[in-house]
Parts: structure tokens; C-alpha cells; sequence
């Protein structure tokens, strides 16, 4: 079983990224390989609603220029999708939405090919604003016909400057629960 996450954060070694490891850590000691792909410093290009992939039905989409083709084919070789991102104005950043959006167009095009995956959602905020951010990942899961765990709270964290999520016990205890609850979910799917 593999796992892949996606750090949406501008800054590769932030809050985001230590809460999706936080995930990352307890799949690993459940034995599952994991992979981190840190968006930070890329350009990528939104959805041209060219409708292409519609067409064309190569499980790609016809942007080349950015590495969002590499993420697709890594989102459908990975029995569990990770989607992490700080929250910038109440929402999730530009280049995760960019990920979602052509990701899913490509994915819903060619037999719904994310469809009984383990989807997680992992959101960094400063103070308020994280809900929309969840939301918005989890309605992606949930088009795509991904199954969603639960944890003890909703997967957020709080944390304005690096590291300060680490001084937010519920979160990193929220996001112990969730790998806990994936892990055992994605071992149920597998069986």
C-alpha cells in the first residue's frame, strides 16, 4: 500500500507540511510507504476547460508544461491521496486548487480512475477560515468517489509562524487519529 500527499503551502517545511508528516509518520509505522511532494516554488497552471482530456481519455491533461500530469499519474498509482494546504483568505492556495481542478477533470474523464481511493484533507490557519479550506478538499474526495475517514476533530491546525503548530496539541493529536483511522481504513479496502 502506498500513500501519496501534497503540500499546497508556499512554504515547503511550514505548518502544512508538519501536520501532513505527522499523517505520514503514523502510516509508515503501519507499514504503508509514503511519499511527500512539496508544491512550493511551481507554477501551475489552472484548468483551460479545453476539454481534452474529455476526448482524448489518455489519463492526462494537455497542459505539459507543469509537473500536474507527473501528480495525476502518482494520485492513481497511490491507494491513499493526501491533500494538505495553509488556509489564505478562507480558502485553500491557488496551486492546490490548480491540482484539484485538472487532476479531477482528468480523473472524472477517464472512468472516474481516483473512484474507492483513501482521500485526507489537511489544513494549516492562523486563526479561523480552515473549515472552507477542508471542506473544499473533501468535496473533491467525495465528487471522486473517494472514501473519506474521519478523526477527533476536524484535520486542522493552528499555527501562524513556522512551527508554531507544534504548540497546538489537539491538531497534532487530530492528525495521530486520522493516520491511525486511514491506515486502518485503507488495510480494510485492501483485504
Amino acid at each position: 500500500m502506498n500513500v501519496v500527499a501534497f503540500n499546497g503551502s508556499a512554504r515547503k517545511y511550514g505548518n502544512t507540511a508538519i501536520l501532513i508528516e505527522r499523517v505520514l509518520q503514523v502510516l509508515e509505522n503501519e507499514g504503508i510507504k509514503t511519499e511527500l511532494i512539496q508544491l512550493a516554488g511551481e507554477h501551475i497552471h489552472g484548468c483551460s476547460a479545453c476539454g481534452v482530456c474529455r476526448k482524448v481519455k489518455n489519463r492526462q491533461c494537455k497542459i505539459v508544461d507543469d509537473n500536474v500530469n507527473l501528480y495525476i499519474e502518482k494520485m492513481a498509482m497511490a491507494d491513499g491521496i493526501i491533500l494538505g494546504s495553509p488556509t489564505y483568505f478562507s480558502m485553500m492556495t491557488s496551486e492546490m486548487k490548480a491540482l484539484i481542478d485538472r487532476a479531477g477533470y482528468v480523473a472524472r474523464a477517464n472512468d472516474d480512475m481516483f473512484k474507492r481511493k483513501v482521500g485526507v484533507a489537511v489544513v494549516a490557519v492562523r486563526r479561523a477560515g480552515g473549515i472552507p479550506t477542508f471542506d473544499a478538499i473533501n468535496h473533491f474526495f467525495l465528487i471522486s468517489q473517494m472514501v473519506v475517514p474521519g478523526s477527533s476533530y476536524w484535520n486542522v491546525g493552528v499555527g501562524f509562524g513556522k512551527g508554531d503548530v507544534e504548540k497546538d496539541e489537539e491538531g497534532l493529536k487530530t492528525m495521530e487519529d486520522l493516520g491511525k483511522n486511514m491506515a486502518w481504513l485503507l488495510k480494510k479496502i485492501q483485504a
